[in-house]
């Protein structure tokens, strides 16, 4: 039975843990057609910015086993739209190094503290 999942922030922990998921994946293909030199993502507060970034990481990055094997995506995107997508689209899944940065800890009250 799957669960509701109340504060995931990880995408392959919400597929892992069978826990329902609003399907956001055509964001995806969204993203590669229009391009553009940035992305910007304007939500309220818990409406699911880092799971969506998330999400989008599992898809494009390129990730390595143990043994120094590529991870196979596909299962984290099984029945989800974005696997309905062109082949040209499909074809970027885990094909890139990605780089997460995340500001959520950085709790200093002005710039010029944050800056040092």
């Amino acid at each position: 039975m799957k669960k509701i999942g109340i504060g995931y922030e990880d995408y392959k922990r919400i597929i892992d843990d069978n826990t329902y998921y609003i399907d956001k994946t055509m964001l995806i293909s969204d993203i590669v057609e229009k391009g553009g030199m940035v992305t910007l993502f304007t939500r309220p507060r818990r409406f699911g910015k880092t799971l969506t970034l998330s999400m989008l990481r599992t898809f494009f990055e390129l990730e390595y086993d143990r043994d120094g094997i590529p991870v196979d995506k596909k299962r984290y995107f099984e029945g989800k739209r974005i696997m309905g997508a062109s082949e040209e689209i499909l074809s970027m899944m885990g094909r890139y190094p990605v780089i997460k940065l995340s500001l959520k800890s950085a709790k200093q009250p002005d710039f010029c503290e944050a800056a040092l």
